[in-house]
Parts: structure tokens; C-alpha cells; sequence
């Protein structure tokens, strides 16, 4: 028998300045060193007198508008308001962080009410939300983008052009299968593997797949379920009673997916969530997220330890010293 769950890597879309230059998000080890570079750029700003320099020290830049995209903007901006204190060259008019999103709305998956709450709430702290906006190169320096126009126009492309300065960009715009699922044996579609109802890979019989890498074509929308977590934790549980089933030469158990809601946080105590068929914003929703989130860590201890730590949180200034990462990767110039 076998389970592959190799997931999926960050989607550069060819684009080798933008895999080189960017930051991503997908690991701890990727939010460490984003708060370490946010750190970082604030103290270069504090001390620079060049202002065009200065002002790409303190633009971030973040690309996507989906759920990582949106909450890592409000992350980004929280950290910066709370540090700024530290910082007494540098106002909060001076901090620019900015989503740039592909599609004409945030959070696509979420319902249209709560999305455009989210972004009310992200203009509100001061995040500049740009919809209809595409990435085309990044050198470090400067992020150059192409505004989507979707009015019917001639053979000649006159798409605006115009660019950012910034010494930070977050790429969140998408993931793909991890290379070794496309050059398998397994049969593919968009580098991923197709299941069937059991979540066995077509053709290999106890061989299941789950998570980022499969494909599984929900029988209600005729389309393929997207890349979450809370799916990849269903898919798993069902992967595990159909692997007993093969040993005890039983039958297998289809799968069928139930969503338990969606939950975001667009900022400090403050969130969006669609729970048992409800829509809940602002400071409940924060809470619901985080009892949820607390409810997915495995141990009695450590649900104590980022309980605690939570505390400490709510009546103690943020710690902005660096942290330590995990490995050691190069770090952006």
C-alpha cells in the first residue's frame, strides 16, 4: 500500500527574477524570515536620507488576494504599526503595504458580503488593495505589473503598465504540484494525480492520493475541489479507514466532502468566517478562528503554551527582536 501527500510547491509562473527575488509563505520557516526582512527594512529606514530609497524600504508588496495573500497583508501591517513606536524617523503614513490581485475581488472562495468586509476593514488600517493586477517581473528593486482590462480590444496588447519600488514582495499567488508527482508514473491532469471516489490513484489500486496532489472532481460542481488544508485533513481520514478496509478485505468508504465553514484574519482581533452556515465578522469571528485554531494543535501542552502566549500578547508590546530560522536559507538581498 501506499499514501502520497507530497503537497505543492509556491507557482512562480516561469517567472525566474520573481522565484529568485520574492518572498513566499508556506512554511514557518518562510514566516520567520519575512518578520526577520520586515524588521530588517525598518531599521535601514530608519537611518536612510535617500527618499526614494527609503520609500522601497517601506513598501511591501504582497501578491495575491486569496487567503494567505490577504491575512499575511494584515499580519504585515500589524507588525509594522507595532514596531513602528521603535522607530521614532519613521510615521505611520510612511508604511505602504500593498496587495495586488489578479481577479476584480479579494478572497474569491468567501461569500461576497464577508469578502468585501475584509477589504473595508484592510483600506481601513491603510493596506491599498489593487484589483485587476499582474505581476510580469521582479528585480529586487522594483515589481512591474500590467493592469487587466477586459474590454474588447484589437490585436495590439495596449495593457497599462506601470511599477512599484520595493525592496519586499510576497508571492502568494498560487501553488503547483511538487515536481516529482509530474514525472511519475501516475496518471496526470495539471501535474496532479487523478482519484477516484475512494481516493485510490486510477489504475493502482491501493495506492492512494491525497491533499494539494490530487485531483478529485467534486460530483456536485463537476470541479476539481481547491488546495486547503481542511479538505487535504478530510481526504486524509477517509485514505486511512479505506487502508483498513483493504487489509480487513472490506469495503472502502467514498468520499464525500462536508465543509466545516471558512475562516480568515484580515488584522489585529479581527476576522471573517462562514461557520455552520453562518457569516460572522469583525471581533467574533477572530475569536472562532482562533478556538479552532487552538482545537488543531495536537497536545495538551502545547494548546497551554500558545494559550498562554496568546495572553502575554494581549497586554504586553510585541516582541520585534530577530528570530532564529529553523535552516539556513539565503537570505533577499
Amino acid at each position: 500500500f501506499l499514501v502520497v501527500a507530497l503537497g505543492s510547491e509556491t507557482n512562480f509562473f516561469g517567472m525566474a527574477d520573481v522565484e529568485k527575488n520574492a518572498y513566499t509563505m508556506k512554511t514557518l520557516n518562510d514566516a520567520v524570515m519575512l518578520r526577520n526582512r520586515v524588521i530588517d527594512m525598518l531599521e535601514q529606514a530608519e537611518n536612510e536620507t535617500n527618499p526614494i530609497l527609503r520609500k522601497s524600504f517601506l513598501n511591501f508588496v504582497v501578491v495575491g488576494g486569496g487567503f494567505a495573500g490577504i491575512e499575511t497583508a494584515g499580519e504585515i501591517m500589524d507588525l509594522l504599526l507595532d514596531a513602528r513606536k521603535y522607530y521614532p524617523t519613521i510615521y505611520k503614513e510612511d508604511l505602504k503595504v500593498i496587495v495586488l490581485e489578479a481577479m476584480g475581488e479579494i478572497l474569491p472562495g468567501f461569500n461576497k458580503k464577508l469578502a468585501d468586509f475584509a477589504k473595508k476593514k484592510l483600506v481601513e488600517r491603510g493596506i491599498d488593495i489593487q484589483l485587476k493586477k499582474v505581476v510580469t517581473s521582479f528585480d529586487g528593486n522594483e515589481v512591474t505589473i500590467k493592469t487587466l482590462d477586459e474590454t474588447p480590444k484589437d490585436s495590439i496588447d495596449q495593457s497599462e503598465i506601470n511599477s512599484i519600488i520595493t525592496k519586499t514582495l510576497i508571492w502568494t499567488a498560487g501553488v503547483t504540484p511538487v515536481n516529482t508527482i509530474k514525472r511519475s508514473m501516475f496518471k496526470t491532469e495539471k501535474g496532479k494525480l487523478i482519484v477516484n471516489d475512494f481516493l485510490e490513484v486510477q489504475k493502482f489500486p491501493g495506492v492512494f492520493a491525497i491533499g494539494d496532489c490530487a485531483l478529485f472532481v467534486d460530483p456536485i460542481t463537476n470541479r476539481a475541489f481547491p488546495p486547503t488544508a481542511q479538505i487535504a485533513e478530510a481526504q486524509a481520514k477517509i485514505a486511512a479507514k479505506n487502508l483498513i478496509s483493504l487489509i480487513k478485505n472490506s469495503d472502502q468508504e467514498k468520499f464525500v466532502y462536508r465543509s466545516k465553514g471558512q475562516m480568515a484574519t484580515i488584522g489585529k482581533r479581527s476576522g471573517i468566517a462562514t461557520f455552520l452556515g453562518v457569516n460572522i465578522s469583525g471581533f467574533v469571528a477572530w475569536l472562532i478562528w482562533r478556538n479552532v485554531y487552538l482545537s488543531k494543535i495536537p497536545t495538551f501542552d502545547k494548546k497551554i503554551r500558545v494559550l498562554l502566549d496568546w495572553i502575554i500578547d494581549l497586554f504586553f508590546d510585541r516582541d520585534i527582536s530577530r528570530l532564529k530560522l529553523m535552516k539556513r536559507e539565503a537570505e533577499k538581498e
